[in-house]
């Protein structure tokens, strides 16, 4: 395949990746102007049965159907041709330029709450979109999510095992099981997957980016919820009572849509702002005087007014004697300074 030129436009320069059902090339468009990137899928299925090998053709022509209807979206790579040629197949896509999200995610290290709303928000904005479509991904995953090297925001790929959605077949004969253990809930597993399947699998990372554990890892308690906080996570109790929600076990306890769970990580965005103005407030509340204090000065200012109405006695005293009058000369000296108040003074 290398240096080999695809529906005489996409010449082909690197393998990219393979899988069970083909491979990933990164090509160059030789029809545009600077022959920019673009990403070529082949269809070579390695099938065990030919059920496996229909199913196999059934997803692959499926995906450039959804992509078209999709349309343009920021964070969703854009379709540029299907080709058949010389019995084989390709889909060109656009290319993203950046790294998949295993690298940050898989290494085991700790996102902060911010990062993780951040992240949480980018992926169910694109989920938001292909849900507004009656689509749904069933593989999303850090490997199909790429950090966009120009912007860094975070693009959802691979829409190989996508499914258009239709609740009027749910209670029908299930569908093909397919995802990726850790990341594909239990009803999906049963080849029952629906809308908030993929919440699920958004509900996951965001617990792997806090935690740094792989989701296949972590244990399910006797309500079948996922233990996923300790000591060791930094984690408010509003964010993780949402992520708690997204991963439930039983999908109708879940938030429905993409659109709910945006709502509910836009309200714990504005939460931890509002804390920290009320730590921030809280001396000023409390900065009343020490009760020494005010001990001290009740004790002066008592002491004032005592010896200031003995003195004023002791002169009536002497001027009602009549015998020397004396010229009272008044004291100019300023007054002390009263001391507040307080209720108990």
């Amino acid at each position: 395949m290398l240096k080999t030129t695809i529906g005489g436009r996409y010449h082909i320069i690197k393998e990219l990746g393979r899988g069970s059902y083909g491979q990933t090339w990164l090509a160059e468009d030789q029809h545009l102007p600077g022959s920019p990137y673009c990403v070529v899928k082949q269809f070579k299925p390695q099938p065990s049965s030919a059920s496996t090998l229909k199913i196999a053709q059934r997803l692959f022509e499926e995906e450039p159907k959804i992509l078209q209807q999709l349309a343009k979206h920021d964070l969703i790579p854009q379709i540029m041709a299907y080709v058949e040629e010389n019995d084989e197949r390709y889909l060109v896509q656009e290319y993203i330029q950046g790294h998949d999200l295993s690298t940050e995610l898989n290494s085991g290290e700790k996102f902060s709450e911010a990062s993780v709303i951040e992240l949480l928000q980018q992926i169910l904005q694109a989920l938001e979109f292909i849900q507004q479509h009656n689509v749904i991904h069933r593989d999303i995953k850090p490997s199909n999510l790429m950090r966009r090297e120009q912007d860094g925001k975070v693009v959802l790929i691979d829409f190989g095992a996508v499914k258009k959605w239709q609740p009027s077949n749910q209670h029908t004969a299930p569908t093909v099981v397919i995802g990726t253990l850790g990341y594909k809930p239990p009803e999906q597993d049963r080849g029952y997957p629906n809308l908030s399947s993929d919440i699920y699998a958004v509900g996951m990372i965001g617990i792997q980016a806090l935690t740094g554990q792989l989701p296949n890892t972590l244990q399910l308690d006797s309500d079948n919820k996922v233990i996923w906080r300790n000591k060791q996570v930094k984690v408010s109790d509003e964010l993780a009572a949402v992520l708690d929600k997204m991963v439930r076990y039983d999908f109708y306890e879940r938030y429905s849509s993409a659109t709910q769970a945006l709502e509910a990580l836009k309200e714990v965005k504005h939460k931890p702002q509002a804390t920290i103005l009320s730590t921030l407030s809280q001396p000023n509340i409390q900065a009343s005087p020490s009760p020494h204090f005010n001990f001290k000065a009740m004790f002066l200012a008592c002491s004032f007014f005592a010896l200031l109405a003995l003195g004023s006695f002791l002169l009536v005293s002497e001027v009602s004697k009549g015998d020397k009058p004396e010229t009272i000369i008044p004291d100019t000296t300023p007054s002390p300074v009263r001391e507040p108040c307080y209720p108990w003074c």
